[in-house]
């Protein structure tokens, strides 16, 4: 995540589900650049496409995680574990804060740590995900290919696996990584969603 100096506390809120329009917090001080309200909307409207229970029962992984936001969305909606993983000691601990105001105390796991190490601790531990979210910050490009790289070519993913990567509309993640070819890009305002799944 992106972190510049901003004297106000941006806020957010939960779209819809369990938790629907109670706010989140970004880091006081600090511009956090989380995924805006209308773009988690328009990615969940995607995602279930009509269908409230669409989510019930899945396995998030919420990568370069910032606010949480968008794990925090997915458990609202009836995800069954979201595993958020996040490098920044501040922004770890805002994740905790945004769960502990929710009083969410179950049916997620956060890691402070690299992105790259946790998707190998992962594999080898067997784990299978539904969905993945990343969001680097966008001036790292090379974490887009690196991780996409990473997770296509891993034993991480069903054969319905949805990977969904939130960039800027001025730079295109890798068309395909290891099993994974891009088959959808949503643009919003200055940000877009690209969307993968195994061919």
């Amino acid at each position: 995540m992106r972190f510049r100096r901003n004297r106000r506390t941006s806020t957010l809120r939960v779209i819809a589900g369990q938790y629907r329009s109670r706010p989140l917090r970004s880091l006081p001080g600090l511009d956090l650049r989380p995924t805006a309200d209308r773009l988690r909307e328009t990615l969940f409207n995607v995602l279930t496409a009509g269908n409230p229970a669409a989510l019930a029962g899945s396995v998030w992984a919420d990568l370069f995680a910032g606010t949480g936001a968008v794990g925090i969305e997915a458990l609202s909606r009836g995800a069954d574990k979201v595993l958020f993983v996040e490098s920044a000691r501040p922004a770890a601990k805002l994740i905790q804060d945004n769960l502990n105001a929710l009083q969410i105390a179950s049916g997620f796991e956060l890691v402070q740590g690299e992105v790259g190490k946790t998707l190998r601790r992962w594999q080898a531990q067997g784990m299978l995900l539904d969905y993945v979210f990343l969001d680097p910050p966008y001036r790292l490009e090379h974490e887009y290919g690196d991780t996409l790289e990473f997770i296509g070519a891993s034993t991480l993913l069903k054969p319905a696996t949805i990977v969904i990567a939130e960039h800027t509309k001025r730079f295109q993640p890798v068309e395909a990584a290891g099993a994974l070819k891009k088959y959808r890009t949503l643009v919003q305002g200055d940000a877009a969603l690209s969307f993968y799944r195994k061919e």
